[in-house]
């Protein structure tokens, strides 16, 4: 009999058609120049995907609030009912995409499974507050330290002086303070309007060009992003960081520590992680989905907490339903 916390490493494959099928209609949709109509075409996908799946997930981070485009409710069901493989689901049809009509980059279609009861219940926060690295830095930065002595350490982790440090940055007024004291130390600082997850997964991987991720991002993208981390290997630390008075108050409410700094396995509680993410827009760590004769080609990211794996691959979707893969790219065990 399978154990609720048993299931194939191959089953990231599985949620990889997901992401895939996701990113796809994401990109259709949004040549209607409607992100609402795009976000709701992507929801479906991806409910209609993993309802395909032999797996019993939970949401546990839906999130839309007015204006924001469609989402899982929280604690709503996907998959098939009674299946052996009962697990939490963390996952956005069209993460980045805040600012798609000027065509900013680095948007995805995500996913991240792990074993049921496992990933962190978020409550009603929607902030936090991130730091994110490679695995060297993993245990060596305490999450109180000045911006300065946080990047001198990080440099001493990576044997890199910290003018040669690149920190990715969310490009938000509520960051202009964290970007000056960036580069008061002379560190470099890669600045995006969106793509929350993107720069948090790159913060984590070698020689991806990103040394680190800081600053306040999402709640929902920081239970993803601390999935593929955890799989990886990297250093997340983060804390609830409320950026709204109704935020504060039910945060308030619900008797959240804001001071409390949380370790990446104090989010996601199990190494038996799987995280998958398809470019909608290409962007620093995908290419977005291209659209060529009779044929979709989409790159995909699966990172496997099962074998420590780390793969990209280019897929070619005919416009019918069977797949033409073509694996371009690389295992990092």
């Amino acid at each position: 009999m399978t154990d609720e916390r048993s299931v194939s490493p191959d089953f990231i494959y599985a949620l990889r058609r997901a992401t895939e099928a996701t990113a796809c209609a994401a990109a259709d949709a949004l040549s209607s120049g409607c992100r609402q109509t795009a976000g709701k075409a992507a929801l479906e996908a991806m409910r209609d995907s993993l309802a395909e799946l032999d797996f019993e997930a939970v949401d546990v981070i839906g999130h839309a609030q007015q204006g924001e485009l469609p989402q899982f409710k929280r604690g709503e069901m996907v998959g098939k009912r009674g299946a052996s493989y009962r697990a939490d689901l963390a996952a956005d049809p069209m993460e980045g995409t805040a600012y798609l009509e000027p065509g900013q980059t680095n948007a995805l279609a995500v996913i991240a499974v792990a074993p049921r009861d496992s990933m962190m219940d978020p409550g009603p926060a929607f902030y936090m507050e991130k730091f994110v690295a490679r695995p060297e830095a993993r245990g060596r930065i305490d999450p109180a330290m000045p911006t300065q002595e946080k990047l001198e350490t990080l440099g001493r982790c990576l044997d890199k002086p910290v003018r040669e440090l690149n920190i990715y940055v969310q490009e938000k007024p509520r960051h202009r303070r964290l970007v000056d004291e960036i580069v008061a130390t002379g560190a470099k600082v890669s600045l995006y309007p969106a793509g929350d997850v993107a720069g948090a997964i790159l913060a984590a991987i070698p020689e991806s060009g990103i040394d680190a991720m800081m600053g306040v991002g999402g709640v929902p993208e920081g239970i993803i992003s601390a999935a593929g981390i955890r799989a990886l290997g990297g250093e997340f630390l983060c804390r609830i960081a409320p950026q709204l008075q109704t935020e504060s108050m039910a945060v308030r409410a619900a008797d959240l520590d804001t001071t409390h700094w949380l370790d990446r396995d104090e989010v996601i509680r199990s190494g038996e992680i799987f995280f998958c993410a398809t470019g909608i827009t290409s962007g620093l760590m995908l290419e977005g989905v291209q659209h060529e004769p009779g044929q979709y080609r989409t790159q995909t990211m699966m990172i496997s907490g099962f074998t420590g794996e780390r793969q990209v691959l280019t897929s070619y979707r005919p416009l019918t339903e069977t797949l033409v893969e073509n694996v371009t790219a690389r295992d990092v065990a």
